[in-house]
């Protein structure tokens, strides 16, 4: 017979649940994991919660959520729509484009001061001013530099049209045939897609593997002593055998403790640790330039392909996009890894030498300082023109499969035969794509600060209650503008294929019966021989 006390005791009630301890495992394992999902709630990890307990950013809450991954979404179906219209309004969207960022710039001008002088009339100005010396002198220093900085953009924007008005339309010009483009061949559009895929594969591996070579070091104790006296502070020790040792025992070292200090280790391995993560940060360099390149090059082929057609769209291969990409896989990954490399190199350098200048920060030694700077500005510069240099160069080696030399040569050489043209496509061609961002990044900034500040009033009710709306705000510009960026840089890669092309045309045909040119009647015309750019 089992006594009254054990009989109790072999079974018991966890979370409404009875549970027999002799049954096996899985009666074990119920009985931890339904208490578990009845009572646990994985928000407390995930989420912050405020003074009441209330989680944030939850619904149903008094902190509900701020609707950010949808002003993502209404950037990205703007960016989309910007493209359709630039299709077949290229010429009135750019312009209205431009209009539209002036307008933009002028109402931000335009608001802070009001804002400042809201301020001031609900003070005295004497009052205000000693706010200003006393209390916020940084927020006064913000107003003073987002002032300037809007004046300097609208400014340049307006000089530049002035002197330039004639290159922003063939600019535009370029970009309509670019247009033209695209819209036989949409899926480009979503080709960055499979690149930030493959560098978040790449960042992950990066950040895995830094994680693992950072904690791979043994753990090592030291010594720690309260009394000066003990000669064997600091000296390493073994925490289950430290009780037992003479150090604890000496009279010197009274109070002494076997503490962790740091993971490290004495082994081969462990001393170029250093140079292991460097090696890991250059392998990751090196991934994510060729998967830009990679891109470039492929994107650089389907449009190549379209160019180079006869009768356009008819003489378009199918598929263009995929059949770029499988070239570009099959034979030219070395030229690719190759231009990858050399960009990725430079990287590096640049980056120990901002991890030298973060170390003699604290050196009073001015004579090193000036160096680390003047090397720092030298390797950006030299990154700036190996990433011009080798993005020509995946153009080139995706028309004509030449090796990554001899196309980086090549497109160097046809590019100063017309120097003119580069200069006036490669900037103002960038700074009305650049407009479009803008454009794109504040009207969906400007519709968020709206809801935000609960100035819209159909939507009046549904906006949260915040203390500060800047961040969200900030987010979703941020966000927007990164989407636009992604669909403009195809853009961008179009435009700069289908110039190169252009130049090598010219070259090649001198437009008889036997060479015929193969552009459009469009660019013969605005960028020709007999152009007003000459």
């Amino acid at each position: 017979s089992v006594p009254k006390g054990r009989e109790e005791s072999k079974a018991a009630s966890v979370g409404g649940v009875q549970c027999n301890y002799g049954e096996g495992l899985s009666v074990d394992m119920s009985c931890v994991f339904h208490p578990a999902w009845l009572h646990g709630d994985p928000r407390k990890v995930l989420y912050p919660t405020d003074s009441s307990g209330q989680f944030c950013g939850q619904k149903e809450t008094s902190n509900a959520s701020i609707h950010t991954l949808q002003g993502l979404l209404l950037s990205l179906a703007v960016s989309l729509v910007f493209i359709l219209l630039l299709r077949f309004t290229a010429s009135l969207l750019l312009w209205t484009t431009i209009t539209s960022v002036i307008l933009l710039l002028a109402y931000g001008v335009c608001g802070v001061v009001c804002r400042e002088d809201s301020h001031r009339t609900a003070a005295s100005r004497r009052t205000y001013l000693m706010s200003c010396l006393c209390v916020s002198v940084c927020a006064c220093r913000c107003v003073v530099v987002l002032l300037v900085s809007l004046g300097v953009a609208e400014a340049s924007i307006l000089l530049m049209l002035i002197f330039l008005r004639r290159r922003v339309r063939v600019a535009i010009a370029m970009l309509r045939e670019a247009s033209k483009a695209i819209g036989h061949i949409t899926s480009t559009l979503f080709f960055p897609v499979i690149t930030f895929l493959l560098l978040t594969v790449c960042f992950f591996y990066w950040a895995v593997t830094a994680v693992y070579l950072a904690s791979s070091g043994e753990a090592v104790y030291k010594v720690m002593s309260p009394e000066v006296s003990c000669l064997h502070a600091n000296s390493t020790c073994h925490p289950e055998t430290f009780n037992r040792s003479n150090i604890s025992k000496s009279a010197l070292c009274l109070g002494s403790q076997c503490l962790f200090a740091f993971y490290g280790g004495e082994t081969a391995y462990h001393r170029y640790l250093f140079l292991l993560q460097l090696s890991n940060l250059l392998v990751f360099l090196w991934l994510v330039n060729f998967n830009l390149a990679l891109e470039q090059c492929t994107l650089a082929g389907t449009f190549a392909s379209y160019y180079w057609a006869r009768r356009k769209p008819q003489d378009i291969p199918p598929c263009p996009l995929l059949l770029s990409f499988s070239r570009a896989i099959r034979y030219h990954t070395g030229s690719l890894a190759f231009g990858a490399l050399i960009l990725s190199v430079a990287q590096l350098v640049r980056i120990l030498l901002e991890y030298l200048e973060q170390k003699l920060r604290g050196a009073d030694n001015s004579l090193s300082r000036f160096i680390l700077r003047c090397l720092q500005c030298c390797f950006w510069c030299l990154e700036k023109v190996i990433r011009y240099m080798n993005h020509n160069a995946y153009i080139m080696v995706a028309i004509y499969g030449k090796n990554f030399c001899t196309s980086a040569r090549e497109a160097f050489f046809l590019l100063m035969r017309n120097v003119v043209r580069v200069a006036v496509l490669d900037r103002v061609t960038d700074f009305l794509l650049f407009m479009g961002k803008v454009l794109i990044a504040g009207g969906v900034g400007a519709i968020a600060y709206l809801f935000l500040t609960r100035k819209i009033p159909v939507i009046q009710e549904e906006a949260p209650n915040l203390n500060y709306y800047w961040v969200p705000l900030l987010t979703v510009v941020i966000g927007s503008y990164l989407i636009a960026h992604g669909f403009f840089s195809v853009y961008a890669m179009c435009v700069d294929t289908l110039f190169l092309c252009f130049c090598d045309d010219l070259e090649r045909h001198d437009g008889s019966s036997e060479k015929p040119f193969l552009m459009s009647p469009e660019l013969h015309r605005i960028l020709g021989k007999s152009s007003q750019l000459h």
